[in-house]
């Protein structure tokens, strides 16, 4: 029985699913995402233990107050890491296949151009969304293992919130936190097609987050820094608020999916042009 030829059938996500979580660099990542927490655990338990009352607390003074505190933290501290991880999966994609000199194989076999660029983004997107949400709920798991499940404490004034009443807010953190890092998705991918480096692509990514970052501190520039792509990342922090404010998170959600949906246009615009030779 003669079987015909079908581009819809073409690369599977479950076969590019398992060929990306059998690559080294993906359980690495994962594993060091998983560990941080634990970390953090057991770098409170050995050093001095904050006091956790008063006015004007850190959001590190308040770590160890709970679960929910030190999820807070952990998500705080660990913002470069989840962007590296992002820019690692959505760069490494296309371009470890140039660099392998495979890319011109998976378009002979033949793979419609935009199909392969299509299933790559939507394991990459998935890989990446994994890395951002374990490790809260990682945080939160050893937070609650180790401080046990209290109300939450707010940074500053040290005020009380009831955990059942936030725990709704946090979830929302953790998708915000997912949604701010679409635009170092969408950049490190439209890089990876640009180039047959994945150190170039993904370095690329996490250099422009380094940059933005740093011209966000610079005042002069008045309302330009609130288009800024790092601008927003630190509005979750208003959703654990006494009094929660959702309009920096909108505005932050809206300035991040605008963008990465242009990048990720670029890209698909770049790569059916691009001339593939290895």
């Amino acid at each position: 029985m003669s079987t015909t030829y079908s581009p819809g059938r073409t690369l599977p996500l479950r076969v590019e699913i398992v060929r990306q979580f059998k690559r080294r660099r993906t359980l690495v990542m994962f594993g060091l995402l998983l560990a941080l927490p634990w970390i953090l655990v057991i770098a409170f338990k050995v050093g001095p233990q904050p006091s956790g009352q008063g006015g004007g607390l850190r959001m590190s003074d308040l770590a160890t107050a709970g679960g929910l505190n030190f999820a807070a933290f952990a998500l705080s501290v660990s913002v470069f890491l989840l962007v590296v991880a992002v820019a690692l999966f959505c760069g490494d994609t296309v371009a470890s296949e140039a660099s392998w000199s495979s890319l011109r194989y998976l378009l002979a076999a033949p793979v419609p151009r935009d199909r392969l660029l299509r299933q790559k983004l939507i394991v990459a997107v998935g890989f990446a969304a994994a890395a951002v949400v374990c490790m809260p709920l990682m945080a939160m798991l050893a937070g609650t293992l180790a401080f046990g499940w209290n109300d939450i404490q707010v940074p500053g004034t040290g005020e009380t919130i009831p955990a059942f009443d936030v725990l709704p807010r946090f979830g929302l953190v953790v998708g915000y936190a997912l949604v701010s890092q679409l635009v170092t998705a969408a950049l490190a991918f439209l890089l990876s097609t640009l180039t047959d480096s994945p150190l170039g692509a993904v370095g690329g990514a996490v250099g422009l987050w380094i940059v933005c970052t740093i011209l966000q501190a610079v005042e002069g520039l008045g309302v330009v820094r609130e288009f800024l792509p790092t601008f927003w990342n630190n509005a979750w922090l208003d959703a654990i608020a006494p009094e929660p404010d959702l309009s920096g998170m909108a505005k932050g959600a809206a300035i991040s999916v605008t963008y990465a949906a242009l990048l990720i246009a670029l890209a698909f615009r770049r790569f059916r042009r691009k001339d593939v030779v290895s």
